[in-house]
């Protein structure tokens, strides 16, 4: 078969075409998704299927099915696309790097304390670059990375996630944030152990920082049958419970400023060495960005030495 269809490529408009069509079981959603018209779109499948020699799509008059070769054929057309769209990242990386498209995934925990850093960085320094920031826990990031859906993390590691390479910016402590006028509070030497008999109030399952703070306490001591009130989907919330006299809980410290500076709440330190968590940088591994990413984390921890942290070398 490979001879007699030689000469007979499939072009790269007919296998998007097709692929639309496979998604959408319908002409005209599909031309509509790729920007083409529908007869323009039904002549380019119809050419895939006379260059590969085989019915792809079962037409009757209500609805459009695939063939079982159109399955097939479907799964292979998506790869090679996303083929050529890795080579027109590779491409651009190479030619111009800071430009174009760059979207970042960051978790909960940090977007709202370190974005403003990240955004005046990248318009200082890489105005060409066009930043687009999602949030979203850190499961469904990773996902993204692996997909391709995102180019790059900020987030908490370590990951263990295989094919993804961390590039370490900081580590910051824990500080414990209290009701105003809690015995805890404004205190710098605070043990670790003070935390297992404490009514602690932590994030909903899914948030990494949720887990941080549980192995904080298990470190501590705490019995895994202790109490921990979980109420919170964002740290917001949670600082308005511990104000309200409902508990105690961790928070990041370049959290503090923003979510404990706005009264009827208590802060204490931890003794050295206090409980931390990294954040870091997290790319495909073999992406071609590689070299652009590592400049990039370079710059974000000499323009995070101004917050709270402990810049990693």
């Amino acid at each position: 078969m490979g001879g007699q269809n030689r000469g007979k490529q499939p072009s790269i408009a007919q296998l998007r075409a097709f692929t639309a069509v496979a998604e959408h079981l319908h002409f005209r959603d599909a031309a509509a998704a790729i920007g083409m018209s529908q007869p323009a779109l039904s002549g380019a499948v119809s050419a895939l299927e006379e260059a590969l020699g085989a019915q792809l799509l079962e037409r009757t008059t209500r609805r459009v099915l695939l063939s079982p070769a159109g399955e097939r054929i479907a799964v292979r057309a998506k790869a090679v696309l996303d083929a050529v769209g890795l080579l027109l990242e590779e491409a651009e990386a190479v030619r111009a790097p800071f430009t174009g498209v760059l979207r970042l995934g960051v978790i909960p925990t940090v977007a709202p304390y370190l974005l403003p850093t990240v955004l005046r960085l990248v318009h200082r320094r890489y105005p060409e670059l066009d930043l687009q920031v999602h949030e979203e826990q850190t499961s469904s990031l990773l996902e993204g990375l692996t997909a391709g859906r995102l180019d790059l993390l900020l987030l908490a590691v370590p990951l263990g996630v295989p094919g993804v390479t961390e590039l370490p910016l900081f580590d910051e402590d824990f500080v414990l944030v209290t009701p105003e006028g809690h015995d805890l509070g404004g205190r710098d030497d605070l043990p670790r152990e003070a935390l297992r008999e404490l009514p602690l109030l932590l994030l909903d399952e899914g948030h990494c920082l949720r887990d941080q703070a549980l192995d904080v306490c298990r470190e501590a001591g705490r019995e895994d049958g202790a109490p921990v009130t979980t109420t919170a989907a964002g740290l917001a919330t949670l600082v308005q419970l511990v104000a309200g006299g409902m508990g105690v809980t961790l928070l990041p410290r370049t959290a503090v400023d923003v979510e404990a500076g706005r009264g009827g709440l208590g802060t204490a330190r931890f003794a050295a060495p206090a409980p931390c968590r990294r954040i870091a940088l997290a790319m495909r591994a073999g992406t071609a960005r590689a070299e652009e990413f590592a400049e990039f984390a370079v710059a974000l921890r000499e323009a995070m030495r101004e917050l709270p942290v402990r810049v990693a070398d």
